[in-house]
C-alpha cells in the first residue's frame, strides 16, 4: 500500500490584499500530491509575515495573537491527521479539513445531501424550472441502487465521490436499466449541477466532473421533414378523426415553431391582432418564460378556425385538441406509415422542421430566435439544421463567382 505523504504550510496570500493593506493567512494541507486550503480568519500586512518561519517576528499584542492562532491551527491539523489514522481511515487533505470544520464528526453524506437538493429543485418548479426538468432528478433512485450494489453501503461521504464513481454510475444506468447514452448523459447533468452546488457551498473542494467527458451521440439526431414531406402531411386525408386531430396539431407546430407544452397551453388570450389585421401568437414559453412572437400563416389560422367551436375545447379554454405527449408520438407513427414518411415522426420534430425550413428559405436566424422564444441564437442553431437545399444554393452562388 502506498504511503500517504503529508505536509502543512501556513502562508500569507498576497493576491487577496484588502483595502487596508492586509492579506489573509491560510493553511495549506497537502497529502499525496493533493492539497486544500483553510482560512485561519487572521489577516496581516505582508511585510510583517516571515514565510520561512511561517509566522510574524513582531512582538506587539496582535502579532503574538496571530502566532498563537497559527500554532493552534497547526496542532489541530496534526491531531485530526493522527485521529484519522487511528480510526483506520485514509487521512487525505479533504477529510482532514472536514474534520476540522466539523469537529463533531458530522460528515456530509452524498445521497442525503442530493435528496435535499432534489427537494429544493421540486420547489422551484414553475419559478426557475419546469416539471419535466425536475423529473430528471429520478436519478436519485439509480444512485441509491448503484451504491448498494457496488459499495455495499446505504450512503457515502460526499467528499469521496470521484471520477470512478461517476463513470461507474454511467455504465450501471446503461447496462442495468438499458438507458441509452444520451439519456444517461441527460441524467448525469443533474448530478453535475448538484456537484457544482456543493462546491459553491464549500462542501467539497474538487470537481469529480472536471475531466469526465459526457459525449452526446449525434448519430441519433432528429431529421426534420422536407418541404415535400410537410406538404404531403398537410394534404393527405386521414382515415379517422383521431389521427386527423393529431396531424393538425403537428402541422400547427411545424408552421409556428411552438413546442408541445406551449401548444398544449395555448389560450385565446395569446392570440392578438395588429394594426394591419395580422394575427399573432404572443405567448411566454412554458420552459423559459421568454415570449414567442409568431405571425400566423394562413394554414395555422384555418386549423384554429376548425376547432374554435369545439365544445370540449371551449370548456377547457384551449384552442387545439392536444393529447398527452406519449399519445401524440404513438399516433404520429401511424401517420408516418400512412404518408409513407420513413422518419421517426415525433411531436418535437415539428419544431425542428420549422427552424430548418425557415433557415432554408432565407429567414435570418435572429428572427427565427424571436419566433422560437430563444434568448440567444446559439440555442436556435441547435434546432436549425443546414439542409442540402441550403448547401446547393450557396454552392451555386460560389459557382457563379468562380466560373471563368
Amino acid at each position: 500500500m502506498r504511503r500517504t505523504t503529508f505536509s502543512v504550510v501556513f502562508f500569507c496570500k498576497k493576491s487577496r490584499i484588502s483595502k487596508k493593506g492586509k492579506a489573509p493567512i491560510y493553511a495549506r494541507i497537502t497529502t499525496s500530491g493533493l492539497s486544500t486550503e483553510i482560512y485561519t480568519r487572521c489577516q496581516i500586512e505582508p511585510e510583517r509575515w516571515n514565510q520561512r518561519l511561517e509566522r510574524t517576528l513582531h512582538r506587539d499584542k496582535v502579532a503574538l495573537q496571530i502566532n498563537d492562532i497559527v500554532d493552534s491551527y497547526r496542532a489541530n491539523i496534526l491531531a485530526a491527521y493522527d485521529a484519522l489514522i487511528r480510526e483506520g481511515r485514509i487521512p487525505d487533505c479533504f477529510t482532514i479539513k472536514e474534520r476540522l470544520e466539523n469537529p463533531g464528526g458530522t460528515t456530509r453524506l452524498f445521497l442525503a445531501e442530493f435528496s435535499k437538493y432534489c427537494e429544493k429543485r421540486q420547489q422551484e418548479v414553475g419559478i426557475r424550472i419546469t416539471q419535466l426538468t425536475a423529473n430528471k432528478y429520478r436519478l436519485l433512485r439509480y444512485m441509491t441502487e448503484y451504491i448498494r450494489q457496488v459499495y455495499g453501503k446505504e450512503d457515502l461521504p460526499l467528499e469521496t465521490i470521484d471520477y470512478a464513481y461517476i463513470d461507474g454510475l454511467n455504465t450501471y444506468m446503461q447496462t442495468a436499466y438499458s438507458c441509452h447514452n444520451n439519456g444517461a448523459v441527460n441524467l448525469l447533468c443533474c448530478l453535475k449541477n448538484f456537484i457544482l452546488y456543493a462546491i459553491r457551498n464549500e462542501w467539497i473542494e474538487k470537481n469529480p466532473f472536471r475531466f469526465y467527458k459526457m459525449k452526446i451521440d449525434k448519430t441519433n439526431v432528429k431529421v426534420p421533414l422536407t418541404k415535400a414531406e410537410l406538404d404531403l402531411l398537410l394534404k393527405r386525408p386521414m382515415p379517422n378523426e383521431r389521427l386527423e386531430r393529431i396531424r393538425d396539431v403537428f402541422c400547427f407546430c411545424a408552421l409556428t415553431g411552438l413546442a408541445f407544452t406551449d401548444v398544449d397551453h395555448l389560450r385565446p388570450e395569446h392570440i392578438t391582432t395588429d394594426g394591419n389585421g395580422t394575427l399573432w401568437i404572443h405567448k411566454p414559453r412554458e420552459k423559459t418564460a421568454v415570449v414567442s412572437r409568431i405571425p400566423l400563416l394562413p394554414h395555422p389560422i384555418r386549423i384554429l378556425q376548425k376547432y374554435e367551436r369545439d365544445p370540449e375545447l371551449r370548456l377547457k379554454g384551449k384552442l387545439l385538441p392536444v393529447p398527452s405527449n406519449q399519445k401524440m408520438n404513438a399516433y404520429l407513427k401511424e401517420i408516418a406509415d400512412i404518408c409513407l414518411i420513413n422518419k421517426n415522426l415525433t411531436v418535437h420534430l415539428a419544431r425542428h422542421t420549422f427552424a430548418t425550413l425557415t433557415i432554408e428559405y432565407g429567414m435570418p436566424i435572429d428572427i427565427i430566435a424571436k419566433i422560437l422564444g430563444h434568448s440567444n441564437t446559439n440555442m436556435t442553431r441547435h434546432y436549425a439544421k443546414i439542409s442540402e437545399a441550403n448547401i446547393s444554393r450557396e454552392m451555386q452562388k460560389i459557382g457563379k463567382i468562380l466560373t471563368v
